[in-house]
């Protein structure tokens, strides 16, 4: 080690020096290692509110009619629908028994819903799969208030007509329907224990900070709402998406 003296300076002044330059380090150093310290216990932080912010939009496993429309009746019964087309023949073809009802809206685009066990449903959850086939229809997307849609049973739904032609999606139906006419247009978003839901809004179950909606031809876009609603609940905007209707929709207050 190289020390610099200074010829114009005695010992005592020299080594007086070298003990200022000394004390001076020493101060920085402290204030270094206390930056250092403080700097950890950051990143300590961030690191954990992290990890909080990871554990908490962790992706809960979906079950298997999560890839449909679906809900929960008033009395607990399960009612699925197509999101599109194909879809509804799926619903249909796959999972359509014979104590199950058919739902749809008398307008040309909708989601073929099934309820589940329906032929021995209340009046209640009925209407309940009613307003929900009115609600994902063409109807919402028209920013229609009502629409009317009907009930059928398994054995009046068909994908054959004589001399004619069924597209994907579409159904040909046989004999007396149960109607529905007017069915309000109207959902309600929010917490259950079967995780995030949409159900109709006339249903009795109360959902946790549920967000009702309604058609708007002058409400927001669907990207718009769902980003909205997304941050109301931190999760993906993409399953926003997923539990929505098409078109524009209002925040109803209650």
């Amino acid at each position: 080690m190289k020390l610099k003296l200074f010829i114009n300076k005695s010992v005592h002044e020299n080594a007086a020096y070298y003990y200022e330059l000394a004390k001076d380090a020493k101060r920085k150093l402290k204030g270094t290692e206390k930056a250092i310290e403080e700097t950890k216990k950051e990143m300590k932080k961030a690191g954990k509110k992290k990890k909080e912010e990871k554990k908490i939009r962790v992706k809960r496993e979906k079950k298997w009619f999560e890839v449909f429309h679906w809900f929960y009746t008033s009395e607990g019964k399960l009612a699925i629908g197509g999101k599109n087309a194909q879809q509804n023949d799926i619903v249909y073809k796959k999972y359509m028994e014979d104590n199950d009802l058919f739902f749809h809206a008398d307008i040309q685009g909708g989601s073929a819903i099934i309820l589940k066990e329906g032929v021995n449903a209340s009046e209640e959850e009925i209407t309940e799969a009613a307003q929900f086939a009115a609600s994902f229809s063409n109807a919402w997307k028209n920013g229609n208030a009502s629409v009317d849609a009907y009930a059928v049973k398994k054995e009046q739904v068909s994908k054959h007509a004589p001399g004619g032609f069924i597209p994907v999606g579409a159904f040909a139906i046989i004999g007396k329907r149960i109607w529905f006419r007017n069915t309000k247009l109207g959902l309600k978003i929010g917490r259950s224990e079967h995780g995030l839901e949409i159900i109709p809004e006339r249903s009795a179950r109360k959902l946790k900070s549920e967000i009702y909606l309604a058609p708007l031809k002058s409400g927001k876009e669907k990207g718009e709402l769902a980003r909205f609603i997304a941050k109301k609940f931190s999760v993906d905007v993409t399953e926003i998406l997923e539990l929505t209707p098409s078109g524009k929709s209002k925040i109803v207050k209650k």
